[in-house]
């Protein structure tokens, strides 16, 4: 438990600071922003917990844990409220790190290495690749996440579902691998966590039409940024790598979480196979900003074409642009991922194409821009019957009344539509030769869609357009600490009133009632002279404190206006 003065000394400190830089220090010590702090000295005794000091001194490093050890002046420990201004720590700060002893004496022991060895040019070669399997692979994970969410657990992992169906489609090798490329890709903001899922954000709607520099720039350059600020240097790098073991010698978990960055750096081509750094990894250890020349040496080069066969596949003789890709990728099934790369289109990926926006002509224009070897008759089939199929049932906005609206040169079909049970849901009706809905168009389309009708979503010239089921979400800036603490703030100024010596003294005396403490009060008498009073408190009320004197076995009714001070009994 704190010691009274070191409880009172830190509320004075929380109080002199501002309240931006308070909410930094709550969000440091991991402080709910639902806390029901009263005043500073509410703030001050939870900070001074055990557990709370605990959870502070597993984030300090190194440094600042020797500083401490040697009552020497720590920025760090200072700004977290663990030492007084003159670099003290904190009773119950010093009695931790004195319970931690064996901890803190390995401390010279773990490495302490100021860089990082370079790379040589075959592993550098190998981390290179393997930045362009993670590019390709976050890739799949981010248009995945855009056409579908992806479920998460409570545990915060990937749901088991749809694991094994990205593991099957082979974005990721393995469970580890992909929980990997779901980090990294959140990292970057190209998805975001909505209500127990990961859907792709708009930066990473925009992201996939990069090229793989940018791509990657994006995933590294978040990376960095999303590291704890221990490891993280003033210029806005990272400590080297190798000494990442040992930065947080008081944290019990640090050894498991540092395994896991060290893999995602290794996945992200920023860490050799050998422990060394690569070229490109560099300029983000020394400032934090990506330069990809050296990377760029050692990438497959990016093509714009590809070759259609007349048995339904497309192969690309290396990594498409990632815009043409993503296209492709409506419209095609990708067998196998690759520096060649091979896609096989079918009824239903054209059918898909078609149901998102695509018609005979632009499907056409497109791969004839694309192919090499023009477009296969076959597949030139394939498009026609998957147009005069698809496009039987359209869904639009009825003009008058703004509501769904669904039409069809096939009136049997429309007929069919109308009594479908599975299609209930939207509240489908007729009206002048066609059906109309208060469901939103977007919602008819989709039932319409997984029903398996032929339809086709038109905007209000009749045009076809591209529905999404899944838009991408806003990539809202999260709230600063300064609005997640307000509310905070707000209770610990309006509690502290001007006079911290009156306050102070009242909580002592509510503190020594509730646990009928034996007190020692010094009291002014109407003379001016003050006198001391060792007393039993038992109640507070009416501006009098009431107690047992100990030394002449009365009870006694002082009143509080004229207690001067009140703390444990002087000993002897």
């Amino acid at each position: 438990m704190a010691s009274t003065s070191d409880a009172r000394t830190l509320a004075a400190a929380l109080a002199q600071r501002t309240d931006a830089d308070l909410a930094q220090l709550f969000e440091r010590r991991g402080t709910s922003p639902d806390a029901e702090w009263r005043d500073f000295f509410d703030a001050a005794d939870a900070l001074l917990s055990a557990a709370s000091i605990d959870r502070a001194l597993a984030s300090l490093t190194v440094a600042s844990v020797e500083a401490m050890r040697s009552l020497a002046p720590d920025t760090t420990a200072i700004e977290w409220m663990l030492t007084s201004p003159d670099g003290r720590p904190y009773d119950v700060v010093g009695a931790r790190l004195a319970d931690r002893a064996k901890d803190v004496a390995e401390i010279s022991a773990l490495p302490t290495a100021a860089s990082a060895e370079p790379a040589s040019p075959a592993a550098a070669a190998a981390a290179a690749e393997r930045a362009f399997t993670a590019v390709g692979a976050i890739g799949d994970l981010v248009l995945w996440a855009l056409a579908a969410p992806i479920g998460r657990t409570g545990a915060g992992t990937v749901a088991a579902n749809d694991r094994r169906r990205l593991v099957e489609a082979g974005t990721a090798a393995n469970a580890d691998e992909l929980e990997d490329l779901i980090a990294l890709a959140a990292a970057a903001g190209l998805i975001g966590e909505f209500d127990r899922e990961w859907q792709t954000t708009s930066v990473g709607d925009s992201w996939l039409d990069t090229r793989t520099a940018d791509r990657w720039t994006a995933i590294a350059e978040g990376f960095v940024r999303s590291l704890r600020p221990g490891l993280r240097t003033a210029e806005g790098g990272h400590l080297p790598l190798p000494t990442w073991a040992g930065a947080f010698p008081l944290d019990p978990t640090w050894e498991q979480t540092a395994g896991l960055l060290r893999r995602r750096a290794w996945r992200a081509g920023l860490l050799a196979d050998d422990d060394t750094e690569p070229a490109w990894a560099r300029s983000l250890r020394v400032h934090g900003a990506a330069e990809t020349e050296a990377l760029l040496v050692l990438l497959p080069r990016e093509i714009d074409h590809v070759y259609l066969q007349a048995d339904l596949s497309a192969i690309a003789p290396g990594p498409l642009e990632p815009a043409l890709e993503r296209r492709l990728c409506t419209m095609a099934v990708r067998e196998s991922r690759a520096q060649a790369s091979t896609y096989r289109f079918s009824a239903d990926s054209i059918a898909a194409a078609i149901a998102a926006g695509e018609t005979a002509q632009s499907l056409r224009s497109f791969l004839t821009e694309l192919s090499r070897t023009g477009i296969p008759q076959p597949l030139g089939y394939l498009i026609d019957r998957a147009m005069a199929r698809h496009a039987v049932v359209r869904v639009g906005v009825d003009p008058e009344t703004g509501h769904a609206l669904v039409t069809s040169k096939d009136a049997d079909l429309l007929a069919m539509v109308g009594v479908d049970h599975a299609l209930r849901p939207v509240g489908l009706v007729p009206h002048d030769g066609s059906l109309i809905s208060r469901a939103a168009p977007e919602a008819v389309y989709w039932s319409l869609f997984d029903a398996r009708y032929p339809v086709v979503s038109v905007d209000a010239a009749g045009s076809a357009r591209t529905p999404r089921r899944h838009p991408a979400s806003p990539s809202s800036p999260p709230r600063s600490p300064l609005e997640r603490y307000a509310r905070l703030l707000s209770d610990l100024r309006s509690g502290s009133g001007p006079d911290a010596e009156a306050a102070w003294l009242e909580r002592e005396l509510e503190r020594a009632v509730r646990t009928r403490a034996v007190i020692e009060v010094a009291v002014r008498l109407p003379d001016g002279s003050t006198r001391s009073f060792t007393l039993e408190a038992t109640g507070l009320g009416g501006g009098r404190l009431r107690g047992r004197d100990r030394h002449a076995d009365v009870e006694r009714t002082l009143p509080v206006a004229n207690i001067v001070s009140a703390g444990p009994p002087a000993s002897g």
